[in-house]
């Protein structure tokens, strides 16, 4: 079983789609890795969840990605005595310390370290920004603040502080739990909600230890002030648009997509571009034109993956949104429109070995029409460059380690096939020929470019090119 477009799709799991049918239908309609929402899944749920798609990823033979999404600092006002309140513009409205429940002129704010970093000036952002205050005065039990924007305010509601770098870190104590479930469960990525500074990251790896990627959700201003720090600590970008779009003016987020988008490309990391891509099809069988064109220029733009969220996982047509989703692509993809723009961005190769051997397969690749590139790689290292080049051949990237092969199913144009590591060069080129031919990317006659280290079966050693043709058998020959 293999895709015919280059960028991936991730689907989230949920209550439409939590069953082993609907998984196996969602994974064959296009989804290449699974996402499991943290916030709304229990340990037991987490590892039937991925008990499941590992018997799926066993049906189709296919290598399946799981992302464990954290939920991260999840900031949220307290409960009103007498339910809603409505907020007038001009009002004065408290944050404070105590626990009691609120009325019209104030409410608890359980989180002392944001009543502590609060300066006058800063802006609170209610219900995902459909209130906002801005502080007069504030102390270290208290926020006194005026209402910019009003609105009906009610228990639990969300709590963005755009303006504010909380003193915390992005790993709540629930979220150390759930990380170190996921890695119990063997997920393949980690992603880090609400991360600020680089130091978000460097807590998760010191626990990760690589037996996972980590995945830094960009959504906070902080973050995109530190996105160079941020990018160098992490193994994979998401653009995570909805919290982005609450926490930064919306007009800014096409631009920092991009922005976002062409750093991830640059450093040869996946990026993933997320939330409300198709958000109509939660409720209706078809999309609307304008999600339709978001997510056209995200593949345009050479993300490596597109996300749908509550489409897949709470929807009334998951597997319809997948569909949807996979024929954009396609589509897409077959402009020639698109080939001219992903060449366009195509970055400098980084002064190394393994990026000058990948632009080199690519560009050979491409001159001779060659029918595909295949590159061996232990550590997904050389995948990953070969990724980055983002060739109009097709990219196999064989691997000996399985969980190597499910981390680099988010990776654009990459099909990941787990094989033993070739020991001479005649192995080499032979199974590199016959996976070509068995998974239908090169037929007898027609001529492959391979991508190595010798000595074989060492990480990060990539050093050698070879062409072969594919036999008549679908075996090797130079």
């Amino acid at each position: 079983m293999r895709r015919n477009r280059r960028v991936k799709i991730l689907a989230t799991l949920g209550p439409s789609s939590s069953d082993p049918e609907t998984i196996e239908k969602l994974h064959r309609a296009g989804a290449d890795v699974f996402r499991i929402n943290m916030s709304h899944t229990d340990h037991a749920l987490l590892n039937t969840l991925v008990e499941r798609i590992r018997t799926v990823e066993a049906n189709v033979g296919r290598p399946i990605g799981i992302l464990a999404d954290l939920q991260g600092p999840k900031l949220r006002v307290g409960t009103f005595a007498d339910g809603p309140v409505m907020l007038e513009k001009g009002a004065r409205f408290i944050l404070d310390s105590d626990p009691a429940p609120g009325d019209v002129t104030r409410v608890h704010l359980p989180h002392r370290e944001i009543l502590q970093a609060l300066k006058p000036g800063h802006r609170l952002l209610l219900d995902d920004g459909k209130i906002r205050l801005l502080v007069r005065e504030a102390s270290e039990t208290r926020a006194d603040c005026v209402v910019d924007v009003g609105g009906k305010l009610s228990n639990k509601k969300g709590v963005s502080v755009p303006d504010t770098e909380i003193p915390v870190g992005a790993l709540t104590t629930k979220d150390r739990k759930d990380l170190d479930a996921a890695l119990a469960a063997n997920v393949d990525w980690i992603a880090l909600s609400f991360i600020q500074r680089p130091d978000d990251l460097a807590d998760v790896r010191k626990v990760t230890r690589g037996r996972a990627g980590v995945m830094a959700k960009i959504e906070k201003p902080q973050a995109i002030e530190r996105l160079p720090e941020i990018l160098e600590l992490s193994d994979a970008l998401m653009v995570a648009r909805g919290d982005l779009g609450v926490e930064m003016p919306l007009e800014r987020v096409p631009g920092l997509q991009k922005q976002i988008t062409r750093a991830a490309r640059r450093a040869g990391k996946p990026v993933v571009v997320a939330t409300q891509m198709l958000e109509s099809m939660i409720n209706a069988p078809v999309p609307t034109r304008a999600e339709v064109s978001d997510v056209a220029t995200a593949v345009y733009e050479g993300a490596d993956a597109v996300m749908l969220s509550a489409e897949s996982a709470a929807g009334d047509y998951p597997v319809d949104a997948v569909e949807t989703m996979d024929r954009i692509a396609h589509e897409v993809e077959r402009d020639p429109n698109y080939r001219m723009i992903i060449h366009a961005q195509r970055p400098e190769p980084e002064p190394t070995g393994a990026d000058a051997i990948s632009a080199a397969a690519r560009q050979i690749a491409e001159t001779l029409s060659l029918a595909a590139v295949v590159c061996y790689t232990s550590s997904g290292a050389t995948g990953l460059r070969a990724s980055r080049e983002r060739p109009s051949v097709p990219v196999i990237a064989l691997s000996p380690v399985v969980g190597t092969a499910r981390r680099l199913s988010i990776a654009w144009g990459l099909h990941c096939v787990v094989s033993d590591d070739a020991k001479s060069e005649d192995d080499m080129v032979d199974r590199a020929c016959r996976i070509s031919f068995s998974e239908s990317f090169a037929k007898p006659g027609q001529r492959i470019i391979i991508t190595a280290g010798v000595p074989f079966g060492t990480p990060g050693s990539t050093n050698m090119l070879r062409i072969a043709f594919v036999g008549s058998d679908g075996r090797g020959g130079i």
